[in-house]
């Protein structure tokens, strides 16, 4: 409870949740707004951007392609204080949550951290941006007339390539990636020779590859992977990682991965 003789900084509107969004923690004492009905962040992210901050020890410069609400985004810029992280996304709507977040985190001072608006399938849509050391995506994994469309806000871009699938995000990875740079972006399990024919297209190797099997005995959904430039190399077989053990409980490598990213362990 708040001392009544202190005085009370006012919350300025927008960094308060409106009607229809909640404001949900994220990594340590970050948050991150999201619509009630909306594209919320999940696994997905959690796990690629895992993996992304894995990948390189110091990246000066990160982008997270599609980033919509900004949870990988944010995540990674948690990880690397020092780093210049930047989003881009098509929607709108989901560039004012992400602004709002990283103005909620990081102020109203600070440069590190912007989300551009913009079709990651533009090569202008960075304007002359330099080169970025990692870069990060979890891409729509649903074609177009594959599934019915969400009459949520948001919803239908996030599942469906109504904006490009894995090949573009792929070629977008390639033409804004530096030198000795990754690429760390996530499928559907089941897409994993799509992803491979699209890297070797854009010239890139896949570094790694990591199933996520979200309870013990059952088969992977989704799959991350690490690119490079290169165009020839891919993994004998993927590594794995298991999110649930057999009763239901967290894995202790679960586990490890929220630690890393900041995300508070429950009690087992």
């Amino acid at each position: 409870m708040s001392d009544p003789d202190t005085p009370q900084l006012p919350v300025a509107p927008c960094l308060a949740p409106g009607p229809g969004e909640d404001l949900c923690r994220l990594s340590g004492d970050w948050r991150i707004f999201q619509l009630l009905r909306g594209h919320r962040w999940s696994l997905d992210d959690l796990v690629t951007a895992w993996v992304a901050a894995s990948s390189l020890p110091d990246p000066r410069r990160v982008l997270d392609l599609g980033t919509g609400i900004g949870s990988v985004l944010l995540l990674l810029a948690w990880r690397f204080a020092p780093a210049r992280c930047v989003g881009l996304e098509a929607q709108e709507v989901s560039v004012g949550l992400a602004r709002r977040s990283i103005l909620y985190n990081l102020g109203p001072d600070q440069d590190r951290c912007s989300v551009a608006i913009g079709d990651l399938r533009d090569p202008g849509a960075l304007g002359g941006a330099d080169p970025f050391d990692l870069i990060s995506a979890t891409p729509p994994y649903l074609s177009v007339g594959a599934a019915v469309e969400s009459a949520k806000p948001q919803c239908g871009p996030c599942r469906i390539e109504h904006r490009g699938g894995l090949e573009d995000y792929v070629a977008a990875a390639e033409r804004w990636l530096a030198p000795g740079g990754r690429f760390v972006t996530c499928a559907a399990a089941r897409q994993a020779s799509r992803l491979r024919d699209a890297a070797a297209a854009a010239g890139l190797d896949v570094l790694s590859w990591l199933e996520v099997v979200g309870r013990e005995g059952k088969q992977p959904l989704l799959a991350v992977f690490t690119l490079a430039r290169g165009g020839c190399w891919w993994p004998d077989a993927p590594s794995r990682l298991i999110v649930r053990d057999i009763r239901g409980q967290w894995t202790d490598a679960f586990l490890g991965v929220r630690r890393a990213m900041g995300l508070d362990a429950p009690g087992r």
